[in-house]
């Protein structure tokens, strides 16, 4: 143990020692031609003179070495910052010997130690030169050395010829892990293309085909490009999925580690890459005031959506932050997340928004001045014969959250709702907007303001397809999908939670505020995707099987119900729907009626759903048989004509 101890410690300090002793070489050889230079290229100068300058000058160089590190750097990763290390030494030395020069004129300490300003000067260059010269030569030996006795493991190319591109290079060539050639840079920049950047050619993107690749023989290509929209992003990597390449990506400047990229964290392109939308900023003025010294409470705050407004609540000065969850594992992992991350300001509460009394007691204890409702369940398939327990908790759960709030005398109430309550076709999407029908009657009493948020599929989200197509993928496949033509709109959680936020301060009560989706995304085309993201080929490697429709699944999804249309607001991803009008008297009694009636199991809630929810219409269910047939077909009619505008 103590010999390892012993080997480490030698062959950590001796290359510093010997980078040392060859610097001060370096120096002293230097400081003779400088003499040399002085007097022509000649020995027509007082060597005795000489002999005593050149110790002081020695051991001045060393003080300065020491001073600065400039000998600390690894040689065969010699940089920019090392260079300029090399530059402050030779100042410092330059400096101290000016000084004793003058200091030993006005004293008088050595004799004939009287240096020509202009040695100094030529001595300064020439050590500089000689130092920066040495690493470089060192590094290119090490090099070409080790390309001599290792193989080249890939050739890359790197897309974007800019800083990003360029460091990516020196990350790549600097890596211990093995021989990467950098065979090219690619931009989208006319000007670039033919052009060198450390040796390497430059091309266009025309070039950048199948042919070119082959005879390359690139591997690897790395998007470097720090920005980049991701529509375009999704454009370049979907005309490389299909020739033999991996596609990697440099991750954003904010996550290199200290300020500096390590070959290790780029990674292979996800499909969240490519469906990850603009980047969004969490402090926001408008959401700052309205949190400001207000106690907030969010039920559902350990799933999906709930965590990340707490996650984002946080970063603001509220007073105090009530996390509601029947998840105990889930709210746990947050407590302790939020912990490591220095927020302490905030209760979390095992509890169920079914247990009225439970909750009741919390409100009263806490008196919360805003509230987001988050809790629901959300899996269409799963709630589509379990409707019992859709109606508990998306319908008789809120009711409860909602009544609560209004006793309690909250001041704002944000309801987190789904796309799947427009024009519903399964029991989970129609419990949603049953929820949002009593969120509008509750409004009616103009106490609490009542807000409701309404948006699509959020990435990474518990159930989300994104998941599952890479677990089917880790196992061999194949991919199921239940229809080649479902379509799906997607938003990242940060994103969707700030625009919860967002329309939770410019709510005024009543409104259901819409989320700007961007563009529908076809499942199968995503599913294509992964699959050759993945390094396979489809569907040679891994197929996709088409499972059929399940119950209650739509085709595409949508965000405004018939009769529904939209205003804008100051924020450019969020509307408000315009509703059609409500009986309020009547849906509140038929929604009271459903949860009594749903407490004693009795079989009729899916029908009393329906008669609340005219437009509720099942799909590919065993409950179509309760749909009335004329209903449906007028319905029918008026989603066609939705579809063919």
């Amino acid at each position: 143990m103590i010999q390892n101890y012993l080997n480490n410690n030698i062959s950590r300090y001796a290359s510093k020692w010997l980078v040392l002793a060859i610097d001060v070489l370096t120096a002293a050889v230097t400081f003779f031609l400088a003499y040399c230079i002085r007097f022509n290229l000649s020995f027509d100068f007082d060597v005795d003179k000489l002999l005593v300058q050149l110790p002081v000058v020695v051991v001045v160089s060393i003080v300065s070495f020491l001073f600065v590190g400039s000998y600390k750097g690894v040689v065969r990763h010699t940089g920019v910052k090392d260079v300029y290390n090399i530059f402050n030494a030779i100042c410092l030395a330059s400096i101290l010997m000016i000084s004793l020069v003058l200091l030993n004129r006005e004293v008088g300490l050595l004799e004939n130690f009287t240096i020509p300003l202009g040695i100094i000067i030529i001595f300064s260059l020439l050590s500089f030169i000689g130092l920066t010269a040495s690493r470089f030569v060192f590094k290119s030996l090490y090099s070409n050395l080790l390309v001599r006795n290792l193989k080249v493991s890939k050739n890359v190319l790197i897309y974007g010829a800019g800083e990003s591109g360029i460091l990516t290079q020196n990350a790549l060539t600097s890596s211990s892990r093995g021989i990467t050639r950098v065979v090219g840079y690619v931009d989208a920049d006319n000007k670039k293309s033919g052009k060198q950047i450390n040796g390497v050619k430059v091309f266009s993107e025309h070039e950048l085909t199948e042919g070119f690749i082959l005879k390359k023989n690139i591997t690897e290509v790395i998007f470097s490009i720090q920005n980049i929209d991701p529509k375009r992003l999704r454009i370049l990597v979907e005309g490389l999925v299909d020739f033999p390449v991996q596609v990697k990506i440099v991750p954003p400047v904010e996550d290199w580690i200290n300020g500096e990229l390590k070959a290790s964290q780029i990674k292979q392109v996800q499909i969240e890459d490519l469906l990850d939308r603009a980047p969004i900023s969490i402090k926001n003025s408008k959401i700052e005031k309205e949190l400001e010294e207000k106690v907030v409470l969010v039920s559902g705050g350990a799933g999906s959506i709930g965590s990340e407004i707490v996650r984002q609540i946080c970063s603001y000065n509220y007073k105090s932050l009530i996390v509601i969850d029947q998840a105990e594992s889930a709210l746990y992992d947050l407590q302790q997340e939020l912990k490591q991350n220095g927020f302490h300001n905030f209760i979390p509460i095992v509890s169920d928004v079914r247990d009225k009394n439970r909750l009741n007691a919390i409100f009263e204890e806490h008196k919360p001045n805003m509230v987001f409702h988050a809790a629901a369940y959300k899996h269409v398939p799963l709630m589509e014969y379990n409707s019992y327990e859709a109606i508990k908790i998306n319908i008789a759960g809120t009711k409860t959250v909602a009544d609560l709030s209004i006793a309690h005398k909250v001041d704002k109430f944000v309801f987190v709702s789904t796309d799947k309550a427009v024009n519903p076709t399964n029991v989970m999407g129609a419990s949603k907007r049953i929820a949002e029908m009593y969120i509008s009657c509750m409004q009616q009493q103009k106490k609490t303001k009542f807000i409701t948020t309404r948006f699509g599929n959020v990435l990474g989200s518990n159930g989300s397809v994104i998941p599952l197509f890479r677990k089917q993928i880790e196992k061999g496949g194949p991919l199921t999908l239940t229809h080649k033509d479902v379509t799906r709109y997607f938003m990242t959680i940060p994103e969707a939670s700030q625009l919860v936020l967002e329309a939770g301060a410019m709510g005024v009560g009543g409104e259901i505020f819409i989320f700007d989706m961007g563009e529908s995304v076809k499942i199968f085309d995503l599913a294509k995707n992964m699959i050759k993201l993945s390094g396979l080929n489809y569907p040679d490697d891994i197929d996709i099987k088409i499972t059929g429709l399940r119950p209650g699944e739509k085709l595409y999804e949508e965000l405004l119900a018939n009769g529904e249309s939209t205003l804008p607001t100051y924020h450019k991803k969020i509307k408000i729907s315009k509703v059609r009008d409500l009986d309020y008297t009547d849906v509140r009694s038929k929604i009271d009626e459903l949860c009594i009636t749903n407490m004693f199991f009795n079989g009729n809630t899916v029908k009393l759903m329906k008669k609340i929810v005219p437009e509720y219409v099942s799909n590919n269910s065993e409950l179509c048989e309760l749909d009335d047939k004329e209903n449906k077909g007028n319905i029918d009619k008026t989603t066609l004509k939705i579809v063919q505008s």
